[in-house]
Formats: C-alpha cells, sequence, structure tokens
C-alpha cells in the first residue's frame, strides 16, 4: 500500500497514512484518462454556434428577374446560398457536444488519475484544514509551508467558508469537495492537497 506523510498547517509531518492500493496504487490506464477529459471537455462546451440559412435571411420574397428571355441564369430568390447576403449552405447549428463514459469507466478514470499523481510525489496529505479568519494571506502562507503554493487543488471532506473566502482569490489555487472531485481537476494542477477526512471519504466511496 503506498503511504504518504501527513502534514499540518505549518508543514511540519504529525503522522503517517495509509493509502488504499485499489484507489491510489492502479496501474494509471491513459487510455481511458484520455476519454474522460474528452468527456468533461466536451460537456464544458456551449455548442451555441449558429448561422442563418436560406430561410432564416431577410428578403428574398420576391423572384428577382422573370425565369426565361434574359440570356442569364435562373433565379428564384436573391437570398439563395450562391447569392452574396444568401442563407448558409449546412452551417453550424447549437447542438450538445456532451457524451457520457460508462460508470466503471469514469470510476477507472479517476482512479488512473489518483494514482498517477501518487507516483508523481504530488499528493500532500493535510491533517485538517481550519482558518481562524478568512483571510488570503493565511491560505498563501499555509500554502506555502506545505510545498503547494503554486497550482494546487485543495481536497476537503467538507467545503469550510472561510477557507473557501480565504483561497478564491489566490491565482491557480482551487477548492472542491471530496464528492466533486473528477479528473480534468486532478490532472491539471501541479499539486494536489487532501485533508485526512477527503482521503477516507474518497476511499470509501471508489475502494
Amino acid at each position: 500500500m503506498p503511504k504518504l506523510q501527513v502534514v499540518d498547517t505549518r508543514g511540519k509531518e504529525v503522522g503517517e497514512i495509509e493509502l488504499s492500493e485499489e484507489v491510489f496504487g492502479i496501474q494509471p490506464n491513459e487510455a481511458v484518462l484520455h476519454e474522460a477529459v474528452k468527456m468533461q471537455r466536451a460537456s464544458m462546451r456551449l455548442g451555441t454556434h449558429a448561422v442563418k440559412n436560406r430561410s432564416a435571411v431577410r428578403g428574398g420574397g420576391r423572384k428577382p428577374r422573370r425565369q426565361k428571355g434574359t440570356g442569364m441564369a435562373r433565379q428564384g430568390s436573391i437570398r439563395a446560398p450562391q447569392w452574396v447576403g444568401g442563407g448558409v449552405v449546412f452551417g453550424p447549428t447549437p447542438r450538445s457536444y456532451a457524451f457520457k463514459l460508462p460508470k466503471k469507466v469514469r470510476r477507472l478514470a479517476i482512479k488512473s488519475a489518483l494514482s498517477s499523481k501518487v507516483k508523481d510525489s504530488e499528493v500532500i496529505v493535510l491533517d485538517e484544514l481550519k482558518l481562524d479568519q478568512p483571510k488570503t494571506k493565511e491560505m498563501v502562507q499555509i500554502l506555502q509551508q506545505i510545498g503547494a503554493d503554486h497550482k494546487a487543488l485543495i481536497v476537503t471532506k467538507d467545503l469550510e467558508e472561510k477557507a473557501v473566502l480565504a483561497s478564491r482569490n489566490i491565482p491557480g489555487v482551487k477548492m472542491i469537495p471530496a464528492d466533486g472531485i473528477n479528473v480534468l481537476d486532478v490532472l491539471s494542477y501541479d499539486k494536489v492537497v487532501f485533508t485526512r477526512g477527503a482521503l477516507q471519504q474518497i476511499e470509501e466511496v471508489l475502494g
């Protein structure tokens, strides 16, 4: 089983924790990780792109010229696609890009993401995260002391209001609850900081 040191908010070791082999010690599946990231990014796309087709362009109700006798090609509307200002053929229309992966694949993806972070020594376990005041300066100091002062994802069992307020203005730092952990966030940050409670909850759900 993988073992990690537990630190307090001052960066001092206060113990050791054994991680679940099933959740944090598997061989990462890169293909599944790719699919999971693609799924999340696809669901984030708005898909609001749209163009006007022939029926949506204003005007063009009258036939521009008579059918025969002019020596020119027959035309039925000045809003046909071949005219400047006409409608667009087969243009983009509003749609959803979202797709779903099977539940087992999604679980394997998050386990692979967590295991890869442990393997690369990019996981920090915090005994607990409690602030006396919701001050950004205090949160910055904590992150510096535990070695997560750059891009850091903080995962807690429950979102404490003071910690959320103190961290939301720090560039490159994001705080999420344990039940909201996802592949894209885990892979996007240099360090992932877990509290003891968050780790236990994740192991209960994924184990």
